[in-house]
């Protein structure tokens, strides 16, 4: 179905904090988030025609030809985008998160059954319609949180048939849903028992059987791949992702989560759009992605949850990273969409600024899904995305330590979510 568009006028803004930009923003930039006082928003037909200072908007946009919104008092930013989540899947995890309370580590999990492929099992077994209302829920609880914008994996399927059905229902999720879903096949995520020790014959068998359908059918956007020890070595990510990009899809990584591998290099050498994770990541492999534009997309709900060490946030921004922030919602080792979780553990814990959060969760998000000329800033010509705040600041967002602040979210210049 197709979703309105809205024609809406934003006024009296205490902050209109507009993350103005048409691409990735690095380092110090990360920074500026071009305020403006007292500042008005223009939305015609879903898209952004005006930005300014309130008494300049209104001398030139009679409030008479718009819904009006008087947030006074209030903030405004751009919506946010969630840059990597695997947000469909079939069955949960609980058990699995007491036995990593008890002490029992991820890939110990993993090589008893668990884990991921746990995950594929239930997604294998569920219904289309069950995959697909699960997904709308989650992300009506996303929207709740100001996310406009979301990438979704495919991954808990390893074989033809569900990998298919992910990336199906993920496309009529995006129909059916505010929230704009952009789509990754992931089918190279874990390697199911039948396939231990013949991951380059898996491989083969995405390559040959699976990519091509997904890329005949534009069922996904983006090719990724978990590069780690004992999953998928660098060489055969290099191999996958190289037919990817023949392909014609874009291409992104799970890298140096667990063990430093050699994944951000892997990203940077291959012009990936972004390399995931890099809890591990070296110190060359920061520097390669820095001098090619590979955004560092970091999940610190992941690490949290994990009781591991958190990524060295600080130190890719301030070697010039143009870095995102994202939840990484899954149903093992992340089980959260909270954005509020995200910015204190980002802040608190990894050195990162607010602002410079800000500007992982917009701006530098939407450059990790390639849709920085679109989504992610509010600027002339882009969507009408555009989320208020309870309060007059954006720096209560981390202030109110996981709880969300956000009032009000729109979407093309709708209001599809208001808290009562």
């Amino acid at each position: 179905m197709m979703m309105k568009k809205g024609n809406l006028l934003i006024k009296n803004a205490a902050e209109l904090v507009t993350c103005s930009g048409f691409e990735a923003k690095k380092g110090k930039a990360m920074s500026d988030l071009h305020m403006i006082f007292d500042g008005a928003v223009v939305v015609e037909e879903g898209m952004i025609k005006a930005v300014g200072k309130t008494e300049e908007i209104l001398g030139q946009y009679p409030e008479e030809n718009y819904e009006v919104i008087d947030a006074s008092g209030k903030a405004v930013l751009p919506g946010f985008v969630d840059s990597h989540t695997h947000f469909l899947f079939g069955g949960y995890r609980a058990e699995e998160f007491s036995w990593r309370l008890r002490g029992d580590s991820y890939m110990e999990i993993m090589e008893r059954g668990g884990g991921i492929l746990s995950s594929v099992k239930a997604t294998k077994a569920a219904t289309r319609e069950e995959l697909f209302t699960s997904a709308m829920k989650r992300l009506d609880s996303m929207l709740s949180f100001g996310v406009t914008t979301v990438e979704g994996k495919s991954g808990y399927g390893l074989d033809y048939a569900t990998e298919i059905k992910q990336l199906e229902v993920m496309k009529e999720v995006n129909a059916a849903h505010p929230i704009d879903v952009v789509s990754t096949f992931l089918g190279a995520h874990a390697v199911p028992k039948e396939y231990k020790g013949k991951e380059d014959d898996l491989i083969d068998f995405f390559i040959e059987k699976v990519m091509p359908e997904v890329a005949e059918r534009r069922l996904a956007e983006f090719c990724d791949i978990f590069c780690e020890k004992n999953v998928f070595s660098i060489e055969q990510s290099r191999r996958l992702l190289t037919k990817a990009k023949e392909m014609g899809f874009k291409i992104k990584l799970h890298a140096d989560e667990i063990v430093s591998l050699g994944g951000a290099e892997l990203a940077a050498e291959l012009g990936a759009i972004s390399a995931d994770h890099l809890l591990q990541a070296s110190d060359k492999g920061i520097e390669d992605m820095a001098k090619t534009g590979v955004i560092a997309t970091l999940l610190p709900g992941t690490a949290f949850s994990l009781k591991e060490k958190f990524a060295r946030g600080r130190y890719m921004i301030d070697q010039n990273c143009a870095v995102a922030l994202a939840t990484d919602l899954n149903p093992g080792s992340c089980f959260t969409e909270s954005i509020p979780l995200i910015f204190a553990l980002a802040t608190l814990y990894m050195g990162i600024t607010t602002e410079e959060a800000i500007t992982a969760l917009t701006i530098n998000g939407a450059a990790a899904v390639d849709k920085a000329d679109k989504v992610g800033s509010i600027d002339v010509g882009k969507q009408g995305d555009l989320i208020l705040l309870e309060f007059p600041s954006y720096k209560y967002i981390p202030y109110h330590i996981g709880v969300s602040t956000v009032e009000k979210v729109i979407k093309d210049g709708i209001v599809v979510f208001h808290k009562i």
